[in-house]
């Protein structure tokens, strides 16, 4: 019957079709499985498999005995997949985005409308930052909440175990622990560490849900070993502050220098700021003022011109000036001294700190030969200590002196100089001429020297400046019980528009001991004490002798003038 073949007909075509499907699906299968299976995988891993960076530990910073001044912490970001976040809302049980963004921002305390403004304003983000550098255990918390989206990232952060004691010389990091100040800028390359990374596989809210990989490991930072010494740093920083405070003062420096080696046993600045503290970080407070402010030295110049007039062959030490009246008039300008000093030595000149001798002594000498001396000592150059942003300073070529430039600069006027620089300045005449490159590093071997002045010159100089801190100089309360002190004060007037401030006033101290054969040598300047408590060696001498007195003390140094000490006891005069 023709209708029933027509039907078996079409069963068996219907049937062949049907096969012919099957077989087609179980042949694509077999070629999927087989022959294509690597790319398949391939593109799977490419829609789950992601890279993600691994933050590398940043170098720590010691001080000279292996102390820890600058430490990296470990803390967790908390970052959200925007997308996965509100992708997520309604789904899953899950409460709408909104919900879950209160819940979020109150787990990080946070403002909820703020931070749902925020995120709804990037809804197509797959990486945003919604708080940084929390404690581990704060950031599990975030995470317990279950938020979609929401992941930590290990991170560290920059701790600073002295706080304001160090900052000005440690500087500080930014939030992604690059250096931005001081040492942490200087040695960024050194103590930065090379980030690693691994593979990971994250589910379709974009969840890690494994480690698949690592694929290159983090490489921690090199520490960093300072020639900083803490225990001094601490005591310097508390007798500065002590000591700005007691004369009303604006603010002040102080430089530890060890003479031999260039090393920066110390460095502190007042006022301070705490680097652990962010909002502590003001542009004004940040910046080393002891390597980027300069100032006009003042008296405590005058030794040098004392040592270029000896070194010149032409003045002898008994040389003397005559002062009298107690003013000298050069061109249109007067030079004054404090009282008529008459007829002065080379040493009185620095005992009284006389600027009409120091004047008269320079002009009695070719300006090369002072310039020169200036110069070598370090004047108008930098120290070498590779501190971001340090001064030089101020030398004017002497071809373009006027005899009047030439006088004044005699005495600290007319060249312009950091505290550091006249702290390496000083610590020539404490190695006997000898100059170093500053530096702070520890250093484990010598340094190479250059002789700056001879050795008789920086040694005559030397014992002349220790009739400053004597009972006739100026410098009185600079003395240290046991020991021999050589130093010179400075008053200096301090610049601004048109000339000099009548009733501003920079204090200084420079010194040195045991000035036998000197161990340290320490510079202290005090911005703008009060009227009154203005002179060097009132307001920043006795901050002087409590930081010498002290590190002599913990480094151990001799004394040299015992006989000194057991002579005033048996007087009565004490220890003090």
């Amino acid at each position: 019957m023709p209708g029933l073949d027509a039907v078996a007909w079409r069963r068996r075509l219907l049937l062949g079709l049907i096969l012919v499907v099957i077989a087609g699906l179980c042949a694509r299968a077999f070629y999927l499985q087989a022959w294509n299976r690597d790319f398949l995988l391939s593109e799977g891993d490419a829609r789950h498999l992601r890279t993600v960076r691994l933050q590398a530990h940043r170098g720590p910073i010691l001080d000279r005995s292996g102390e820890p001044l600058a430490v990296s912490t470990p803390v967790d970001s908390v970052w959200v997949d925007a997308k996965a976040l509100f992708a997520s809302g309604g789904k899953d049980g899950r409460p709408a985005p909104k919900a879950q963004i209160v819940e979020l921002a109150r787990g990080l305390g946070r403002d909820p409308e703020a931070l749902y403004r925020f995120l709804a304003g990037r809804p197509d983000r797959r990486f945003v930052y919604v708080a940084r550098h929390l404690p581990p255990e704060r950031a599990a918390r975030i995470k317990a909440l279950g938020v979609a989206g929401v992941e930590l990232q290990r991170e560290y952060r920059r701790y600073y175990p002295s706080a304001e004691v160090a900052a000005h010389v440690l500087g500080f990091t930014d939030i992604d622990d690059r250096g931005q100040e001081g040492l942490e800028l200087a040695y960024d390359d050194w103590l930065r560490g090379q980030p690693g990374a691994k593979r990971v596989l994250r589910d379709r809210r974009g969840r890690v849900v494994a480690d698949v990989a690592r694929i290159r490991a983090p490489e921690p930072g090199r520490e960093l070993v300072l020639s900083i010494d803490q225990r001094i740093q601490y005591l310097a920083y508390r007798a500065l502050k002590r000591g700005v405070r007691r004369v009303g003062a604006r603010g002040g420096s102080l430089v530890v220098l060890d003479p031999r080696s260039g090393e920066v046993l110390a460095m502190v600045n007042q006022p301070s700021f705490n680097p652990n503290n962010p909002a502590d970080r003001k542009p004004g407070r940040t910046r080393n003022r002891a390597v980027t402010d300069v100032f006009e030295p003042g008296s405590t110049v005058k030794p040098f011109t004392v040592a270029a007039a000896l070194a010149s062959g032409r003045y002898a030490p008994d040389y003397t000036v005559e002062t009298s009246p107690g003013w000298w008039r050069i061109a249109h300008y007067t030079i004054r001294d404090l009282h008529d000093y008459g007829r002065v030595s080379l040493e009185r000149i620095l005992v009284k700190s006389s600027n009409i001798g120091a004047a008269k002594l320079a002009l009695g000498m070719p300006a090369e030969r002072l310039w020169s001396v200036f110069h070598e000592v370090g004047f108008g150059a930098g120290t070498g200590s590779g501190f971001p942003g340090e001064a030089v300073g101020v030398l004017r070529d002497f071809q373009d002196w006027r005899q009047v430039e030439q006088a004044t600069m005699a005495y600290g006027y007319g060249l312009s100089v950091t505290t550091l620089q006249l702290a390496r300045a000083y610590a020539a005449l404490a190695a006997d001429g000898e100059s170093v490159s500053v530096t702070f590093l520890r250093r484990d071997a010598p340094p190479e020297s250059q002789r700056v002045l001879p050795a008789r010159v920086a040694r005559r100089v030397r014992h002349m400046l220790e009739g400053v801190v004597s009972d006739e100089g100026t410098a009185r309360r600079a003395a240290v019980p046991g020991y021999r002190v050589a130093g010179k004060t400075g008053t200096v007037h301090k610049s601004q528009a048109g000339g000099y401030a009548k009733k501003r006033y920079l204090a200084l101290f420079a010194g040195m001991a045991p000035a036998t054969r000197p161990a340290l040598v320490i510079v202290v300047t005090v911005d703008e004490p009060e009227p009154g408590k203005h002179y060097g060696g009132v307001a920043a001498a006795p901050v002087f002798a409590e930081v010498m007195a002290g590190a002599l003390r913990l480094l151990d140094i001799a004394p040299d003038a015992v006989e000194r000490l057991e002579a005033r006891r048996g007087a009565g005069g004490g220890a003090a």
